[in-house]
């Protein structure tokens, strides 16, 4: 263990607008302190808390969080549901707010969303339509959410094969990262939270893919050091987006880099791949595509397929044809009056919207994928 420095917290925050919201994010070494980072938060004080998490992290985690909010609320319960993401639907969301109805959850009471992606997605939703919107907190136990998804307020479900479809912009009130659930994460959750990591510099931070390409080793060995280096940069970048674009109207669509074929990769291949292997994949098209508009040089490309090679990360499909995968990415969520608003890069660290991406390119992308 290593001592967290004085600032192991930064604050998303958004003022003077009519939508502004002010949160922290905190890193610790356990869950003893969340109790207090609730207690600091300013006018937060439910009578009941439900924590939302799946079967996997309930066996690992949910003990602990109770046992840290003993004493906090005059309710606590927890709704626990089977973990992958085929329970992140309707009909789960559904049983949720049985629950919560049956227990008289108002809006003044808090949700807490224990878990991976799909739980905070899943449980943000439920927050932001339950009785018009009620408070809830994020704490992320995949690499992934910490990095991503527990940032920005960006909630939602799959609908049918549709990914994300429908969804919701509720921001969370704290975001808590006990940094040791890292250790019992699995190789391949760890792989498809790099993903998102190195989506993250490619983006908008130059440094940190440096970072990334030169300290592989320590990366790999979720050095605990090297890991809140690489979380905190990501959740810097992520919380500057958010606060200049929060419902996505504008630059925080650079945030989908990778996503527009990954999405359709992670739709066409049935769930058989992780979210941020998809996301691998789909930054290999997007990076080949930007080096084909003269945007990154060849060795630039190469530079960022190895990079993303040596986390583990697939730079191919098996089994799929471009044809499938461009016709996927047409009904993503990103389309915008019959276009889709694809991601590129004109360099490492600097990322843009373009809408005039043809079927060609997106064609030729994808058979690049192929194999």
């Amino acid at each position: 263990m290593i001592d967290l420095p004085e600032t192991a917290s930064i604050t998303v925050k958004r003022t003077n607008t009519g939508d502004g919201f002010s949160y922290p994010i905190l890193w610790e070494h356990s869950f003893d302190g969340l109790q207090k980072a609730l207690r600091d938060i300013p006018d937060l004080h439910p009578s009941r808390v439900c924590i939302v998490t799946d079967s996997t992290v309930a066996e690992l985690y949910l003990s602990e969080v109770l046992d840290a909010l003993d004493g906090w609320a005059s309710v606590l319960e927890s709704f626990v549901f089977p973990a992958g993401e085929q329970s992140k639907n309707l009909d789960t969301v559904s049983d949720l707010y049985q629950v919560l109805v049956a227990k008289h959850f108002e809006r003044k009471d808090l949700l807490v969303a224990l878990g991976g992606g799909v739980t905070g997605d899943l449980a943000g939703f439920a927050a932001a339509t339950y009785l018009r919107g009620i408070d809830f907190i994020q704490v992320p136990t995949t690499l992934l959410s910490q990095v991503d998804s527990s940032v920005g307020g960006k909630t939602g479900v799959d609908f049918q094969q549709y990914k994300n479809m429908v969804g919701a912009f509720h921001q969370p009130r704290l975001v808590y990262m006990n940094m040791s659930v890292l250790r019992t994460l699995p190789e391949e959750q760890f792989v498809s939270g790099m993903g998102e990591v190195i989506k993250t510099a490619l983006i908008r931070d130059a440094e940190l893919f440096r970072y990334l390409d030169e300290n592989r080793v320590l990366v790999k060995a979720r050095n605990p050091e090297a890991m809140i280096r690489v979380i905190r940069a990501c959740c810097e970048v992520k919380a500057a987006v958010v606060e200049e674009d929060p419902t996505e109207k504008g630059i925080r669509g650079i945030l989908n880099y990778g996503h527009t074929l990954g999405h359709a990769v992670e739709k066409c291949s049935g769930l058989a791949l992780l979210h941020g292997q998809c996301v691998g994949i789909g930054m290999i098209g997007a990076s080949w595509l930007s080096m084909r508009r003269g945007g990154i040089s060849e060795e630039t490309y190469r530079k960022i397929c190895e990079v993303c090679l040596s986390y583990g990360l697939p730079d191919s499909v098996s089994g799929l044809s471009p044809e499938e995968i461009v016709q996927a990415s047409k009904s993503d969520k990103k389309m915008e009056g019959g276009k889709i608003k694809f991601i590129l890069l004109h360099q490492i660290g600097d990322a843009f919207i373009d809408k005039n991406v043809s079927d060609r390119e997106l064609l030729d992308a994808a058979a690049v994928l192929c194999r």
